[in-house]
């Protein structure tokens, strides 16, 4: 028996196939029963006719039941995908029991039932499309001569703000989860210049908010020999890259997601806005939004900005105080950092962070030292600085935020199989 998938049978279009799935929707009349079979690649409506010699197998069969089906193929607009198959032989390999999902369910039993809900169209096209992001950056970065490495998740320092990470017990030793793979990822450029990763990192905030996971996965990269305006490329490149990837691939999967590709043509057609932060300021002011100078810009703002542009922007040179304490000064004014945000249209926040590394092990002392941190900690961090230091940058991207926009989900807890939050850590 040679099995096809439901998408090849739809293809094909006519005569006999065998497919394999689970029973997605069914009816059940006096003479015929309906079955919606979907596999990982589609959905197609099959019939029974009461004469068949499994007739009654097939009327106990409930959603989510395995099957294997063979049968004829024909043309029928009515049906969901627009064939049918007329079932010839049935064999059930399970009976499922009575499915706790239905219609209408609440979003919080939604994702107290997450393994189950896995199986949804809607998580089904969210999930290829990931597949898609994540084997686009990949793409991106090995087509632009990047290596991929490796950081540690257990790390002996924090690396983005100590009130965020999560302290863990590593055998008697005080330890943290990854914020970041940037400290140890430094002094990957100088084996190998141009380095990059997609690992999880993990951030204690205590937020609610639809753009916050406790647990993600960070598209991150490194270089030497590095430029400011360059790095801004490289993060323009893999957004671009990104959509392009997904828009060739997945026209199914967002149609489904009822998604309007053309708010993401834009991306791909557009040179990106690159503003500082005293412009976006001063466009804030012009919106009626007052930010004094020195504070980071919020939620509010960003979506403010993001209301402007039909493309990502970049929002760079942002004051020093706000940013990590390893973002270089700008030479022309110390205040602020050679650093940028990108910021996603139609409210969906930053999704990628970027500098420029500060190459001054005294300036990088002091910074610690601003922010609580011991500088004995970090003299590993230093060694880079002592020994061949070159101009280098960075950044890093939140998948999940970028999958969230691309395929425009209210949460970004839909754009991972399991997402935890701060109050969410089952299933």
């Amino acid at each position: 028996m040679q099995f096809i998938s439901i998408q090849e049978a739809l293809i094909k279009g006519r005569g006999k196939v065998s497919i394999r799935g689970w029973v997605y929707r069914e009816r059940k009349l006096s003479d015929k029963v309906f079955l919606v079979v979907r596999d990982s690649s589609n959905i197609i409506q099959c019939i029974i006719s009461k004469d068949k010699p499994f007739w009654d197998a097939a009327n106990k069969l409930l959603i989510e039941s395995s099957v294997i089906l063979e049968g004829s193929l024909r043309e029928d607009k009515r049906a969901p995908s627009g064939y049918e198959m007329d079932v010839e032989k049935l064999t059930v390999v399970q009976y499922a029991e009575k499915y706790p999902i239905g219609k209408d369910q609440s979003i919080e039993f939604l994702a107290d039932m997450r393994h189950l809900w896995l199986r949804s169209r809607k998580m089904t096209s969210i999930l290829k499309i990931r597949s898609t992001v994540f084997g686009a950056v990949h793409k991106y970065f090995r087509e632009n001569g990047f290596y991929e490495y490796q950081s540690p998740i257990f790390q002996p320092t924090q690396s983005e703000g100590g009130s965020t990470v999560f302290k863990v017990n590593y055998f008697g030793h005080p330890m943290f989860l990854a914020q970041t793979w940037q400290l140890q990822a430094e002094p990957g450029i100088f084996a190998l210049e141009k380095i990059y990763t997609i690992a999880p990192s993990f951030r204690a905030e205590k937020s609610k908010t639809s753009r916050h996971l406790t647990e993600y996965w960070h598209a991150e990269m490194e270089f030497a020999w590095a430029d400011f305006e360059t790095l801004q490329d490289y993060g323009e490149g893999l957004l671009k890259a990104i959509v392009k990837e997904v828009l060739e691939k997945n026209t199914e999967e967002l149609k489904l997601l009822e998604r309007d590709i053309s708010k993401l043509e834009p991306t791909l057609k557009k040179k990106f806005p690159r503003i500082t932060y005293d412009h976006a300021l001063k466009l804030l002011k012009e919106k009626k939004m007052s930010v004094p100078w020195g504070k980071d810009l919020r939620t509010l703002e960003e979506d403010a900005l993001s209301e402007l542009y039909d493309t990502p922007i970049f929002v760079s040179r942002y004051p020093k105080k706000v940013k990590a304490f390893y973002m270089k000064e700008d030479p022309e004014n110390k205040e602020v950092v050679l650093g940028f945000d990108a910021i996603a249209p139609e409210h969906f926040g930053e999704i990628i962070g970027a500098s420029q590394r500060e190459e001054s092990i005294e300036k990088l002392k002091e910074n610690l030292k601003a922010q609580g941190e011991d500088p004995k900690n970090y003299e590993f961090y230093f060694d880079t600085r002592r020994y061949g230091s070159v101009p280098h940058a960075g950044f890093g991207m939140g998948v999940e935020r970028v999958i969230a926009w691309i395929c425009g989900l209210e949460s970004i807890r839909d754009a991972i199989p399991f997402p935890r939050t701060m109050i969410r850590f089952t299933p």
